[in-house]
C-alpha cells in the first residue's frame, strides 16, 4: 500500500486512529516525524504521553507542537513522513489559549497544503455524543466538527478507525 500526500484518520477516543495512523507511517520506510499536541498536565496525560512515546519508539523525529503546527509542519521535507497527533488536542489548546480559532484553523490548513511531507492526521470525531452543557463544549464541538470536515475535503485519504479496525471514507487503502 502506498501512503497519500494527505491521509486523515479520525475516530472516537481509544478507538486505535493513533496505532493506525502510526502503521501507515511506518510502512513509507521514509525518516518519520511526530508532530506532538498533547499538553501533560497532570500525570495521568503524562503516563499516556509515554506510552504514545514507547509505542512510536525511538526513530522518531519529535516536534513539541501544542499550538504551533504550522511552523513544525514547514520544518519537514519531502522525504520525510508526518504524523500529527493529534488536531484533537492542538484544537482545545488552541481554544484555551483564547486564541483566534479561524485563524488558526486557516493558518493549519494552509500549511498542510504547503508541507512537502507526506502527512498523516489525526482527529477525534466528537459528533456522536450528547450536545453539550455549556458554552465552551459546544464552542468546541463544533469547531472540531467544521475542521474535520475541512481536513476531509483536502484529504486524498479519509479512513474512520472503530475499534481498531480501518473503514476506508474517502480514497482507497
Amino acid at each position: 500500500m502506498s501512503l497519500s500526500k494527505f491521509t486523515f484518520v479520525l475516530g472516537g477516543a481509544a478507538s486505535g486512529k493513533s496505532a493506525f495512523a502510526e502503521s501507515l507511517c511506518f510502512e513509507t520506510k521514509k525518516p518519520r516525524v511526530y508532530v506532538a499536541t498533547a499538553q501533560a498536565f497532570d500525570a495521568e496525560m503524562t503516563a499516556k504521553i509515554n506510552a504514545h512515546r514507547d509505542q512510536r519508539g525511538a526513530d522518531w523525529i519529535t516536534r513539541e507542537a501544542p499550538l504551533d503546527v504550522p511552523r513544525a509542519l514547514a520544518s519537514c521535507t519531502a522525504d520525510q513522513v508526518v504524523l500529527l497527533d493529534c488536531v484533537t488536542l492542538w484544537l482545545t489548546n488552541v481554544l484555551l489559549a483564547d486564541r483566534d480559532v479561524s485563524a488558526d484553523q486557516t493558518a493549519l490548513l494552509a500549511a498542510l497544503t504547503g508541507c512537502p511531507a507526506q502527512v498523516v492526521v489525526v482527529s477525534n470525531e466528537v459528533g456522536h455524543g450528547i450536545v453539550p452543557d455549556n458554552t465552551l463544549a459546544r464552542q468546541f464541538r463544533n469547531a472540531q466538527g467544521q475542521l474535520n470536515q475541512q481536513l476531509a475535503a483536502r484529504a486524498d485519504r479519509v479512513v474512520q478507525v472503530i475499534a481498531g479496525l480501518p473503514q476506508v471514507l474517502k480514497g482507497v487503502l
